[in-house]
Order: C-alpha cells, then structure tokens, then sequence
C-alpha cells in the first residue's frame, strides 16, 4: 500500500479532508476512485459557510478531479463534459463569473460546450423526430446532446449579443425535442 495522507486512514470520510490532502489525493490516483474525491470536493465549494474564493479552490479541485477520472477513456468524454459545465455554470452563477478564468469564463464555457456536441441543432432536430426507431447508440448520443446543454437557460443570459449566443440559443430550443 502506498505512503500518503490520504492512505494513511482508509475508513475516513473525504469530506473532511482538507484541500491539500484531497489535492495530493486526486493528483495520485486515477480512475474511479476519483469520483467520491469530485463528490466531496463539490460538496465543500456547495457550502455557503466557505468565503468565495474558497469555494472557487473547491471547484477548481472537483474540476481535477472529474477531468483526471478517465482520462480520454472512450465513452466518457461527454459524462466529464456534463459534470464540467454543470459545476462551471453553477460557480458563474453563484459565485460570479471571471473573465480572467477559463473555468469561470461564461465566454469559455460557452466555446466548450459547441466544442463538445458533435452534431448540429438540424441534425440533432432531424433524428429526434423518430428517435424511437433509431439504434440505442444514437439515442444515447442524443441523450449526451441533452445533457451537454441542460445549462444553457443560464449560460445564454451572460453572453453578450452575437453568433455564439445566437447558436447557443437555437441549441436550447432544439434541446426540448430530444429524448
């Protein structure tokens, strides 16, 4: 068994480790270990008793630990994704955005989350039509879609005026057809 802080009481709860030993945690382990460290990370940058900047570490933390949890395995991207953009819109909309931070840039996350769908709002209309008959593998992907943009209702009112709103915009009104 390996040396470390966060070995040393295998019993105790993540939740109350401190931000370095959760930190040390995530940056030695991989896999899906790392999903009770995103929960308890989440959990503390959820606490309102926590100073913003606090909360923010937290997040960052949570970030870690879901981006380093799979690690590009196949199949995984667009769950990463969605845990992403939910506690990314969640940090904007509770602690403020900051411009100067891709994580907490409403503009970033944004761009991530064009970057993340893998078909456009017509493809993405057109089979949602028959979704019933379509392949389970495609009405997963379709699922993914749903997921990837369930925080736009809050993500399309701190962007200025133009094309990217605009596209988020149409993706949110495509979004009510999907599975």
């Amino acid at each position: 068994m390996s040396s470390g802080v966060h070995r040393e009481e295998p019993g105790r709860d993540m939740g109350t480790w401190t931000l370095d030993q959760l930190r040390t945690f995530i940056h030695d382990t991989r896999g899906r270990e790392l999903e009770t460290a995103r929960v308890a990370a989440q959990g503390h940058a959820y606490n309102s008793s926590h100073p913003h900047e606090a909360r923010r570490q937290w997040a960052k933390l949570s970030l870690l630990a879901n981006r380093r949890m799979f690690d590009g395995t196949e199949g995984t991207s667009a769950r990463v994704a969605q845990q992403d953009f939910m506690l990314r819109m969640w940090v904007i909309e509770r602690l403020g955005p900051d411009r100067t931070d891709h994580d907490w840039s409403p503009e970033a996350l944004a761009s991530d989350t064009l970057d993340a769908l893998t078909f456009t709002p017509t493809q993405t209309a057109g089979l949602a039509e028959g979704w019933r008959d379509l392949p389970i593998e495609r009405i997963r992907e379709l699922r993914w879609h749903k997921n990837l943009t369930a925080h736009l209702d809050c993500l399309i009112g701190y962007l200025a005026p133009g094309p990217v709103r605009e596209r988020l915009a149409t993706w949110k009104a495509t979004r009510s057809f999907l599975p």
